[in-house]
């Protein structure tokens, strides 16, 4: 495991900072109920063989997951995520995030907790289409 100080330089947290990294860990402890389902489908490589991580800081944000290989971040977002000032913080957020080459995708609580195949249907679309093959992924044959 990585210490805090070799965190701040490496290259998959884009330049987070310690208190960021200290915030994500509290967060990993404290994670939603559809943040919990949808990691118990990402987590051990399960979707192509692509290592995801949870809580995981990128410059000054804490994203929900981040692949890394994908330079993927996944958002589940709840109810307050309509309201037009987080709408607005949210816009400012990934066009920040997409501005350190990464790619956002949102699921909603709802989809996530009505149509969780669906939510890893889309993830597994998007890993097939745009992201580097893996040489040999978890549960393919």
């Amino acid at each position: 495991m990585l210490s805090v100080n070799s965190k701040l330089n490496h290259p998959i947290y884009h330049g987070a900072k310690a208190k960021t990294l200290s915030k994500a860990h509290d967060l990993r402890l404290d994670m939603t109920p559809m943040e919990r389902v949808l990691w118990n489908e990402l987590r051990n490589k399960k979707v192509l063989g692509y290592r995801f991580r949870r809580q995981h800081a990128i410059s000054q944000f804490i994203v929900d997951f981040y692949c890394h290989e994908a330079k993927l971040v996944i958002e589940v977002d709840g109810g307050y995520h309509t309201i037009p000032d987080q709408k607005e913080y949210d816009e400012g957020r990934t066009a920040e995030l997409e501005n350190l080459g990464l790619k956002l995708i949102r699921f909603t609580n709802k989809e996530v907790e009505l149509d969780i195949k669906k939510v890893i249907n889309q993830i597994t679309n998007y890993l097939q289409h745009f992201a580097p093959p893996k040489s040999s992924p978890v549960g393919r044959t």
